[in-house]
């Protein structure tokens, strides 16, 4: 199996696919500089795998390369920066 990640600004979601099947997203709005990442899903035929993980780390690093600062609406991604020390900087005030 093939993990492949795509940002797709247009909709404001990063998308995780396993081969070549939608297996998650997480979602976000954007003001100010700011990217508020508000829903992250995985299918559930795709659990346990670490795949939410994966999603969130290449959209935190994205966001970061880019030059954003983070909200963390959703729970899934305040847990993860919360674990993950690395990311807290992109926090905003």
């Amino acid at each position: 199996m093939t993990n492949r990640i795509e940002h797709q600004p247009e909709q404001r979601t990063f998308e995780i696919y396993v081969d070549d099947v939608l297996a998650g997203h997480a979602d976000y709005t954007q003001t100010d500089g700011v990217r508020d990442f508000d829903h992250t899903v995985v299918s559930p035929e795709f659990g346990g795998q670490g795949l939410a993980g994966q999603l969130v780390t290449a959209a935190l690093d994205a966001t970061r390369a880019e030059g954003f600062k983070i909200a963390t609406s959703c729970s899934y991604v305040e847990k993860f920066v919360g674990k993950n020390t690395e990311y807290q900087d992109l926090l905003a005030a």
